[in-house]
């Protein structure tokens, strides 16, 4: 079961990939293509905002400490990485716990195409049309018991091929978690492609979890590991540095990182001289505050 999600901004499904590249391109596309789609009032301009970053831009301006704290560190050394095979572990409160392949995995998702909104803790963001597959029909395959309430995650742990976890620059493993609700979220994706590639190893390959509400640091790449349980994980960054990333980390302009302001951001791509832009509550995500109704959002940032 899947699609349980309808993106109003995605133009993927009546126009063709290369009209991803340029969002005058996708208008363009659209009038020739003649095809036939009808854009309501408003998701013209959305879209406008939604503009995806280019390849270039998404591959190779990245935060992965595992390949080195340099943006461009990523996209210089993943090359090493092996991929294949490729087997994540679900254990915990499941009911079937063990290690599923990457192939088996794929072979009984829906992949659809997200383009989200993507907003680093470090004031930073871009626009990624992601392919990938909700995270809830994966947790489905494993059945989660009903007494499951957080679900921890585990990047690969291969110094070898990872040369940054050389360096105790963090503890290593990374970990993530998400609280069942965030991660049954239909807007909560298994990340498994970019522009309907593969998706980079940089990127997180073979597959990487997407939260878009959240600070990228959530989501998670090149995942390993996924355990259920009744405890809050302790997070990497939370265990790093827990005054200034908090377990929740949602996107928040009134809640500041105590170095820096949250209340606006600089989009990747704008060039030297582009303005800063607002940053949204939930990166524009609105569908999600429900899940945090009557939380002191502060307090739990």
């Amino acid at each position: 079961m899947a699609r349980r999600w309808k993106n109003d901004l995605t133009l993927a499904d009546a126009t063709p990939e290369w009209a991803y590249i340029n969002r005058r391109q996708i208008i363009a596309g659209l009038g020739a293509a003649g095809a036939g789609l009808s854009l309501r009032p408003g998701m013209a301009q959305a879209q406008e905002e939604l503009e995806p970053n280019t390849w270039e831009e998404i591959t190779g301006y990245n935060n992965f400490y595992e390949f080195g704290t340099g943006k461009t560190d990523p996209v210089e050394n993943a090359d090493q990485l092996t991929i294949s095979p490729w087997t994540v572990e679900i254990d915990g409160m499941v009911d079937k716990p063990g290690d599923y392949s990457f192939e088996d995995i794929m072979a009984q998702m829906d992949v659809e195409e997200r383009i989200y909104r993507l907003r680093c803790v470090e004031a930073w963001s871009m626009v990624v049309p992601w392919n990938g597959f909700e995270l809830a029909d994966l947790l489905a395959l494993a059945g989660p018991k009903p007494e499951a309430k957080f679900v921890e995650f585990q990047t690969l742990l291969r110094p070898e091929e990872m040369p940054g976890q050389e360096f105790p620059i963090l503890d290593w493993p990374y970990i993530e978690g998400l609280r069942m609700d965030e991660a049954m979220h239909p807007l909560t994706i298994m990340a498994t492609g970019i522009y309907g590639k593969p998706i980079p190893k940089q990127n997180g390959a073979p597959m990487r979890l997407v939260v878009p509400w959240k600070y990228g640091f959530k989501s998670i790449k090149s995942i390993v590991r996924i355990t259920l349980t009744d405890r809050q994980p302790i997070t990497t960054w939370a265990k790093s540095g827990p005054s200034e990333y908090g377990f929740y980390a949602n996107v928040n302009p009134n809640v500041d990182h105590p170095r820096w302001s949250q209340d606006s951001e600089r989009r990747v791509g704008g060039g030297l001289f582009s303005r800063r832009i607002d940053t949204m509550m939930f990166n524009g995500y609105d569908e999600v505050a429900s899940l945090y109704e009557g939380m002191d959002l502060e307090k739990n940032f």
